[in-house]
């Protein structure tokens, strides 16, 4: 069986460019499952299940929902082998801009749209930088130049991603990424031992563990200051 990880931010239209392309890749006759890790609430289970695409759901509540996707992920894997899947593609909810799901040697799809404002690309972190493919979405809403504007940016993040513009809504170019997972995609039977392509963020701290006081009193573990500065001249006139 392939793996395929999808990531990117909320409501950047991952589930219905997978949609899209599980369509495609029904063509080729590729048996194509899915799991959706989010935080809190998700009904893209549903959408799935109407398809016709095997799927399970991961909610992960308190927890940092990468974090959640590397504690499940060999879990969904086997579970994908016993269904008898060909590929299976991973949903993440991305919502940590520090954080990336995304494992060596599996190939991972950050998809990101045109709407999002200009210097998103820069704002998302390993999600975009790590990625070997970035999805661009909502093409269709935006001008030929700020289509442009946009991917160069994405570009200037990471150029080593192929680019690829996909229409979530009619499938224009879901048929192409489709190709690219199959070319690309490498089979296994486990992630056990696999290795992140990028750490997660270093904890642990007291609102990690729960603590919900204000103060350095309540604050410890691994704890950041900003550095205040402190403006010039203020207060020499009054």
């Amino acid at each position: 069986m392939n793996l395929i990880i999808f990531s990117g931010p909320p409501s950047s239209g991952k589930t219905s460019v997978i949609l899209k392309t599980i369509e495609a890749l029904k063509t080729q006759n590729i048996k194509t499952g899915a799991v959706k890790f989010d935080c809190l609430y998700t009904d893209d289970d549903l959408l799935y299940q109407k398809a016709g695409i095997p799927v399970q759901k991961g909610i992960s509540g308190s927890l940092c929902p990468d974090h959640f996707f590397v504690s499940n992920i060999e879990e969904v894997v086997q579970w994908g082998i016993k269904e008898g899947l060909d590929l299976l593609i991973s949903e993440s909810a991305g919502l940590c801009n520090r954080c990336s799901p995304y494992i060596k040697n599996i190939l991972g799809i950050c998809v990101i749209d045109n709407l999002s404002g200009i210097n998103t690309p820069k704002k998302i972190g390993p999600l975009l930088k790590s990625a070997d493919i970035v999805v661009i979405t909502k093409g269709d809403i935006v001008s030929q130049a700020e289509r442009e504007v946009f991917a160069a940016r994405v570009n200037a993040v990471n150029p080593r991603a192929i680019i690829m513009h996909v229409n979530g809504l009619t499938g224009q170019g879901a048929f192409e990424l489709s190709t690219l997972l199959t070319d690309k995609a490498e089979s296994l039977s486990t992630v056990q031992g696999m290795e992140l392509r990028f750490p997660m963020p270093a904890a642990l701290c007291s609102y990690c563990l729960g603590e919900t006081r204000i103060g350095e009193n309540f604050q410890m573990g691994n704890i950041r200051k900003m550095k205040i500065a402190e403006e010039q001249g203020l207060g020499e006139n009054n």
